[in-house]
């Protein structure tokens, strides 16, 4: 399966200033890659790689900030979005790193550290017991660009919709055995609980209630690992001037969940029956929750999160979406780490 250079779990490294950004979702402006600024060179940095310090950035808020006081080049207003976004343009891209040559290169070069060592041991795990085909998973990371530390996570990347569908049923299979591979247990999701929920103030209880069964998440040889899945290029549904995002203020509503089935995949997608609007947007008190008919989020937190017929309440940003000109709706996306939510009743 051919996947192009440029999407999400990929990551670019430009020119010049050696900054290094993630790249995020699969639909990218004809001029620029979207991308987030994740590692930039830092005399005082805790990570190094050829001789150069870096730092890394978690928070997109302060990932935004550090751009816009030091490399302001990389930020822009995208029309189609509705958006300030990050993003490299193609001339300044030096390097665009894959999951995909990443595990490859391990195979021929060799591991040079326990992370390149057990994200490798994963992937033949997978491959040999969840049937993933050699060429559909990949290793992302900070040990994709050399920036990993001793107690760096294991990222994995499986590619292809049919693949990553099958896939998720088997894994239930290589939780059960025994392979040092296995879901979190309670003490583990009480240490995760306060950095996941990100400052939300969720309860612990609602937390549980989605984080106790995904999948895409667990331990290798004692080692946290995070799977993430994309769709095939077939799936990808139009281009990235395909779609227009007219962004309508925040809002709170009650639904049910009607198809999860792209609950798995980055970005994530829910279908949804909006049933009650519990706090109308700003910008418009007119909105009908009849046509809001999906809940998206590029972040990992939200994949798996809930299920068909569960009823759920979400605070997020809503968008009128428009494809090709003509078919229009209404969804909510769920990206800010503090404000956006999706509790399971």
């Amino acid at each position: 399966m051919d996947f192009i250079k440029g999407i999400e779990g990929d990551y670019i490294e430009s020119k010049g200033d050696n900054l290094i950004f993630d790249v995020k979702g699969i639909h990218h402006p004809k001029e620029r890659k979207i991308c987030f600024i994740r590692f930039y060179p830092d005399p005082q940095g805790d990570r190094e790689r050829d001789g150069q310090k870096f730092t890394k950035i978690y928070d997109l808020k302060e990932r935004q900030a550090f751009l816009k006081e030091n490399y302001p080049k990389y930020l822009f207003f995208s029309e189609e979005l509705d958006l300030e976004l990050q993003g490299v343009k193609n001339e300044d891209i030096k390097k665009i790193y894959t999951p995909r040559d990443h595990f490859k290169d391990l195979h021929e070069k060799g591991c040079t550290s326990k992370v390149e060592e057990y994200s490798q041991l994963l992937c033949e795990l997978f491959i040999r017991e969840g049937n993933v085909p050699e060429g559909s998973i990949g290793i992302t990371g900070s040990s994709m660009v050399g920036l990993n530390k001793e107690e760096s996570d294991l990222d994995l990347i499986i590619y292809g919709t049919h693949t990553s569908l099958e896939f998720q049923e088997e894994l239930k299979k290589i939780f059960n055995a025994s392979n040092k591979c296995r879901m979190y247990d309670f003490k583990e999701y009480k240490s995760h609980y306060e950095w996941r929920v990100g400052g939300s103030n969720i309860p612990f209880e609602d937390f549980m209630k989605s984080e106790k069964r995904k999948l895409h998440q667990g331990k290798f040889h004692g080692i946290d690992f995070f799977i993430r899945y994309i769709k095939s290029p077939e799936d990808w549904k139009g281009s990235f001037y395909d779609f227009k995002y007219t962004d309508y203020g925040r809002i709170k509503l009650e639904a049910k969940i009607v198809d999860s089935t792209d609950s798995i995949f980055t970005p994530c997608s829910y279908k949804i029956n909006a049933l009650k609007i519990l706090n109308f947007p700003d910008k418009s008190k007119d909105i009908n929750a009849r046509d809001i008919l999906e809940v998206n989020s590029f972040r990992g937190r939200y994949c798996e999160h809930a299920r068909e017929g569960e009823i759920v309440v979400i605070e997020g940003k809503l968008e009128r979406v428009c494809f090709k000109s003509k078919k229009e709706y209404f969804r909510v996306l769920l990206g800010d780490q503090v404000e956006d939510k999706m509790i399971i009743m």
